[in-house]
């Protein structure tokens, strides 16, 4: 189940990407498909190790070139340990809405991504994320350690890309059927298994259903519902070659 749109990010086989909140890696593979060399970061160890060892069973099924380059790396989004103009491509999918500093992890965007490169961030959308928060305070931070410290808008993150030094060139939402299933979960008690209540599991069973077979019902369905309902807002931006990040415009004028 992809959040991001790859053709709108225009992945090219042999681009160097960093899939930031990686995961179980539902965007790493999509790239190593497409050709991408991938590193794959989160600050989840289980997750890292779970990519490590997936992706050789499906080298071997014949899915993707094992001469790719894809490493794990266990990471901190406003410290990456990157040198500067490290990836053609970014994606940070469902991570900026848990950093409480997340102004500074624009900036290490800003300054791993190459002049010309493109960033895809994804964050819960507006509308969907503030009833999970009216529903449920076990949804969100404080109550959940680690958990979404705010509700961004469109505008907030646009203009956050933009202030780090990105240009904003489009956007769109997705996975509108996902929205009431986590409004569900909420009502009946976030933190309760799935299986504990019978909405819920049914509510599961046909989300795994459409992903696995994606028939053109749910399909057009959820297409026209996604620019209302989608749970995720995905925003493209790239870096002009002309701009530099805050961090290197810093060391220029120290060495002035």
């Amino acid at each position: 189940m992809l959040t991001v749109d790859y053709n709108r990010f225009q992945l090219r086989a042999g681009d160097r990407l960093l899939d930031l909140g990686c995961g179980f890696g539902r965007h790493t593979y999509e790239a190593l498909v497409r050709g991408a060399h991938v590193v794959s970061c989160d600050m989840a160890l289980a997750e890292l190790v779970n990519i490590h060892d997936t992706a050789p069973l499906l080298i071997d099924d014949g899915l993707f070139d094992g001469q790719l380059m894809h490493t794990q790396v266990q990471g901190d989004g406003t410290r990456l340990p990157f040198p500067d103009h490290s990836f053609d491509k970014v994606i940070a999918s469902e991570v900026l809405e848990h950093v409480p500093d997340d102004l500074a992890a624009y900036d290490e965007f800003m300054r791993i991504v190459k002049p010309g490169g493109t960033i895809a961030v994804t964050v819960p959308a507006n509308l969907p994320e503030r009833v999970c928060w009216k529903i449920s305070s076990d949804y969100h931070a404080p109550a959940v350690e680690g958990g979404h410290v705010r509700i961004y808008t469109e505008k907030e993150v646009r203009s956050k890309l933009t202030g780090a030094g990105f240009d904003p060139i489009g956007s769109h939402r997705a996975h509108a059927l996902h929205s009431p299933y986590w409004w569900l979960r909420c009502a009946v008690g976030v933190d309760n298994e799935i299986d504990d209540n019978w909405t819920v599991k049914q509510y599961h069973r046909l989300l795994e259903w459409d992903i696995v077979k994606q028939p053109w019902l749910t399909r057009t369905a959820e297409r026209l519902l996604n620019p209302v309902l989608g749970k995720s807002l995905v925003v493209y931006a790239t870096k002009s070659p002309l701009r530099t990040s805050k961090s290197a415009r810093r060391e220029h004028a120290d060495a002035a």
